[in-house]
């Protein structure tokens, strides 16, 4: 589903003057590949081996597949020569998302874990602000789809604020408490999370994919300051108290003042691919590691294990029955 967003975004990046060209896209299903490569203008291809050994000048893919097939896909990839992104989570397990990394050294290739809020205007716009965290409230509601039910809501949304929050606090995880139920699916579909870390933040996730609205945003605390990120507007508001700031306005309180932060607009998805085409392009590190995807993905993989012992302690199995 995703990957067809990956090449109308190459597409566009081509049309706008970038040294890039979209060679084709891949999928088992030659159908779905073929439709896909008709919109974009590329050619369709039904296997890895059968673009690598068509196209040998392919420098770059991104890796939009299940999650269990990642590793399987990417390493394909890297050991034709060619750098990748790959879609979070960035895999099934550590153990993979260990060999993701070690190959990606061992053969010299650009590895980015596919974050793509990390790229989400007001995310950006936010980093300059923070000082020091110390409560977040942060919310994912989605509308029910059919779309990535390989994984459980953990990894298909709330992944992408638990990355979030680990880059702003920089801070080691010390304790994890966990609810999740499944709703429409075999595998839980809302999830309350609470993260301490060894810095005294702590951090209140709620995620779920059957809302009946879509809600995306991040709250936080810090001192002297309450800052507000909607991901889906990209604005950011911080909230002051005891600042001299000219550009503020005063809120209902005389003693807050109130600042939107300037962000310029922009599809985070056009920014990740962008970021990730230059550092092909240059041979630099990536804005979003590997070792981060690893780092995101093993609180996420903790936070599933605190939601399944507390269905056990609970006897959801027989709640359920």
């Amino acid at each position: 589903m995703f990957g067809r967003n990956h090449a109308r975004v190459y597409h566009q990046l081509a049309q706008e003057g970038l040294p890039v060209r979209l060679v084709g896209v891949v999928d088992p299903d030659t159908a779905r590949a073929d439709a896909v490569a008709r919109e974009f203008g590329c050619r369709s291809f039904g296997s890895i081996e059968q673009l690598t050994t068509t196209h040998s000048e392919v420098q770059a893919a991104s890796v939009a597949v299940p999650t269990i097939h990642h590793l399987n896909a990417a390493r394909k990839l890297m050991e034709a020569g060619i750098d990748v992104l790959i879609e979070k989570p960035l895999a099934i397990s550590l153990a993979e998302a260990d060999e993701l990394i070690h190959t990606a050294q061992r053969l010299g290739c650009i590895g980015q874990a596919g974050h793509l809020e990390r790229f989400n205007p007001a995310v950006r716009a936010t980093l300059p602000v923070i000082t020091r965290p110390m409560f977040f409230e942060v919310h994912r509601l989605s509308v029910f789809t059919p779309r990535s039910l390989d994984v459980d809501v953990v990894l298909d949304l709330m992944i992408h604020d638990l990355d979030i929050v680990l880059s702003f606090v920089n801070s080691p995880v010390k304790e994890i408490r966990a609810v999740g139920l499944p709703i429409l699916s075999g595998k839980v579909d809302i999830a309350n999370v609470r993260l301490e870390f060894e810095s005294g933040c702590v951090a209140n996730f709620t995620a779920s994919r059957v809302s009946t609205e879509r809600v995306r945003k991040l709250r936080f605390f810090q001192p002297k300051q309450y800052v507000s990120l909607d991901y889906g507007r990209q604005d950011v508001v911080v909230f002051s108290v005891g600042v001299d700031d000219a550009s503020a306005t005063p809120s209902v309180n005389p003693q807050i003042q109130m600042a939107k932060t300037p962000t310029t607009r922009e599809e985070p998805l056009h920014a990740e691919l962008k970021a990730f085409l230059e550092s092909v392009q240059r041979r630099s590190p990536p804005a979003v590691t590997l070792e981060d995807g690893r780092r995101a993905l093993a609180v996420a993989l903790d936070v599933v294990a605190s939601i399944r012992e507390h269905a056990k302690k609970i006897d959801l199995e027989r709640l359920h029955a």
